[in-house]
């Protein structure tokens, strides 16, 4: 059975030693409750930083060897700002969190500066072609991402008890910066909605019936809930085509749907549509709050929901959200 989290890391520690260092990485990443893909991430960093240093132990090394690694990322890798700076942060946390090491110069270490860039925004027009060409259960996601203002992984991580018919809201649960908010569920989504929700029921009962169906619970909600993790309500509204062992534990589960999956079918629907612009799903994102803006929504009330404290005059649309419940009627109702 495969991992939905990929495999773990069985790189050798320096020395030939067995591979501890990064062991202990996300031994302490878990305790702090970060993101499985951060755990990933910070250790694929870590693991190359180390074999570009020889395989040296990194209580050897210094500020002249992160700042080698890191100018040959910029240089010789080409990678952008952002990818640059998600090293810095994997070694800030190897060395602080992880070996328990307080560097001066680490902490006063620059970091590169992110360039400031328009985002790419779907008109009405190509909006609608785009979701056209989408079909089944990624024509579903589709819509939500424009008609809600979700994130990618927002989407995917949906969870049964977060989807209010009744109040037409949909919660969005743990979002950037760990926050939670609500926003509506536009009417257009409701019946096709059902019928998802219907279909991941019946795959929930044959989980059931075969002696699984229990899915994983953050914070250990699990332990505090017995049972819990087996209830309909914390099923993903978007299930996985199949079960897969959570390395974090070795428990065969079923787990969200693959958001690349989601990104693939956007790519291919974007391309048949002939749109030039290089939307994405979060290009979905951008739109629908650009498009509530040119609708005259309040953007101070919206923008709290969207989950951004700030929003900068020149790029005031990419900060923008719906009110569920509240008024604010999203573009796909429109």
């Amino acid at each position: 059975m495969a991992s939905f989290h990929g495999k773990r890391d069985t790189a050798s520690e320096p020395g030939g030693r067995s591979p501890k260092l990064l062991d202990q990485v996300r031994d302490r990443m878990r305790r702090l409750h970060m993101s499985i893909r951060s755990e990933e991430a910070y250790a694929g960093w870590i693991r190359r930083f180390i074999l570009a240093n020889g395989k040296r132990h990194p209580r050897d090394l210094g500020a002249e060897d992160i700042e080698r690694f890191l100018t040959g990322l910029a240089v010789r890798g080409r990678v952008s700002a952002s990818t640059q700076n998600q090293a810095l942060s994997a070694l800030l946390f190897l060395y602080k969190q992880v070996l328990g090491v307080e560097l001066p110069w680490l902490d006063g270490m620059e970091r590169a500066k992110r360039p400031q860039r328009v985002p790419t925004v779907l008109t009405r027009a190509e909006t609608t072609a785009l979701l056209g060409e989408l079909r089944g259960v990624h024509w579903l996601m589709g819509n939500l991402l424009y008609g809600t203002g979700m994130r990618l992984m927002e989407c995917v991580r949906l969870r049964v008890k977060d989807v209010d018919f009744e109040r037409h809201e949909i919660v969005v649960r743990q979002g950037k910066g760990a926050k939670d908010r609500r926003t509506m569920l536009p009417l257009t989504l409701v019946d096709p909605l059902r019928a998802q929700l219907a279909e991941a029921r019946r795959v929930h009962e044959r989980d059931l019936a075969a002696g699984f169906g229990r899915v994983w619970l953050p914070d250990a909600l699990d332990r505090k809930f017995r049972g819990a993790a087996g209830d309909w309500g914390w099923q993903y509204v978007f299930p996985a085509s199949a079960r897969s062992v959570d390395p974090r534990d070795g428990v065969e589960r079923r787990h969200h749907v693959d958001e690349s999956t989601l990104q693939r079918a956007i790519k291919q629907a974007r391309d048949r549509a002939g749109i030039a612009k290089p939307a994405t799903c979060h290009t979905l994102r951008h739109s629908f709050a650009t498009h509530l803006l040119e609708a005259g929504q309040d953007i101070r009330t919206i923008q709290e929901l969207l989950g951004h404290k700030d929003v900068a005059t020149t790029q005031i649309y990419t900060h923008v959200l719906n009110r569920g419940g509240m008024g604010v009627v999203s573009p796909l109702d429109r």
